[in-house]
């Protein structure tokens, strides 16, 4: 990608055990730039993730965040840079015991020495950035979906982090809050000049507001573009991936030794 990248993943590896889930991967994250990791279940995107934020360390390779590999950082350096990483988890993931206003104030009390008059001001703008002030007093339980994934959101960027990770972050809403969310992650990123990586299974949404899309399968990148060559393509991969179809090279069954017929029991 021609762009300052933020993010640069260089010849990574990783394996649980002796089982390879990623095999020589390449991606660079531009600043300012909203960036899609797509492929079916189990090909490796969470683990990605993992390796990103320091969780996992690569058995080969690097992941760098603003030129430092990650993997070399200790404890104190991984402390900083994780607080410069915003993430948006799957449903949410609310603490529901507190308010919406202490949700998003959650992380601005925790790591930072700010007044408590000047939370309130940042949480109200964070609010009122996903069209949610009015619901401050609310509890996680008294909110939509929709409005749930939004006030998470506005918890994930209170923090103004350099960089986003969102993971399946349109799964469970209905087609106008997803519509809603997508914008509203392309619009924040663009406000804060953050760098935003999308894993999702959402591929007509993401093609809307997504800078360029990276597809995993089998471990490796299989293709790559901006929504205009994805679009395009005549990659049988990313025309069966693109179309949700059937028949193509990702298979619906997953083979195993032995034969159908031997599985049940008829085969001589």
């Amino acid at each position: 990608m021609p762009n300052t990248a933020l993010v640069e993943i260089r010849d990574v590896n990783f394996a649980y055990d002796h089982r390879p889930i990623l095999k020589g991967i390449n991606m660079s994250f531009g600043k300012g730039k909203v960036i899609a990791i797509m492929g079916g279940s189990g090909c490796g995107k969470t683990t990605l993730f993992r390796l990103i934020g320091g969780a996992l360390k690569p058995s080969r390779g690097e992941v760098k965040i603003a030129g430092k590999v990650i993997h070399e950082m200790d404890e104190r350096e991984l402390y900083e840079m994780r607080c410069q990483i915003g993430v948006l988890f799957q449903f949410g993931a609310l603490f529901t015991d507190i308010s919406v206003f202490d949700n998003v104030a959650f992380q601005l009390r925790e790591h930072s020495d700010l007044p408590e008059e000047l939370i309130r001001d940042l949480v109200m703008m964070k609010l009122h950035a996903v069209g949610l002030r009015g619901t401050h007093n609310l509890m996680p339980g008294e909110l939509s979906g929709g409005m749930a994934r939004r006030v998470a959101l506005a918890r994930t960027v209170a923090l103004d982090p350099m960089l986003i990770l969102y993971d399946e972050p349109f799964t469970g809403l209905d087609p106008i809050s997803l519509s809603v969310v997508g914008q509203l992650i392309r619009k924040l990123t663009d406000a804060l000049g953050s760098t935003s990586v999308i894993v999702t299974h959402d591929v007509q949404e993401s093609l809307k507001i997504v800078d360029y899309v990276y597809f995993i399968a089998d471990g490796v990148i299989r293709a790559e573009g901006t929504p205009a060559q994805i679009t395009a393509s005549a990659d049988p991969f990313v025309h069966q991936f693109v179309h949700g179809e059937i028949d193509g090279p990702i298979p619906f069954h997953h083979i195993g030794q032995r034969s159908y017929a031997q599985d049940l029991g008829v085969a001589r």
